[in-house]
């Protein structure tokens, strides 16, 4: 689902609000998640789940075109962790084909 999916999804399901509202709101809403994830808190949605930064910590890597080694620096990255909700209802709505 793309971000403009999501839009169409809302402003069907609420024909109360605009489309251009409901993009607003959808716009409002990933900026205040990104904000707070770029400033270092962690983002928690009962049901769904929880959002972090974490880090990666410095590391030797190789180029692989010569081999050389080449240092990777720490890196901070966004971290996402499905609540307990969420993966049941994916579990209950995947169909596993045995081989």
């Amino acid at each position: 689902m793309t971000r403009s999916d999501l839009v169409t999804l809302l402003a069907e399901r609420f024909p109360q609000i605009n489309q251009r509202d409901t993009e607003f709101a959808v716009k409002t809403i990933l900026d205040a998640m990104s904000d707070a994830l770029a400033r270092g808190h962690r983002i928690e949605i009962r049901g769904f789940g929880s959002f972090s930064v974490s880090r990666r910590p410095p590391r030797m890597g190789r180029n692989p075109r010569t081999g050389e080694q080449v240092p990777i620096p720490e890196k901070l990255v966004p971290h996402f962790k499905p609540g307990k909700a969420l993966r049941e209802a994916v579990e209950a709505n995947t169909h596993i084909q045995p081989d």
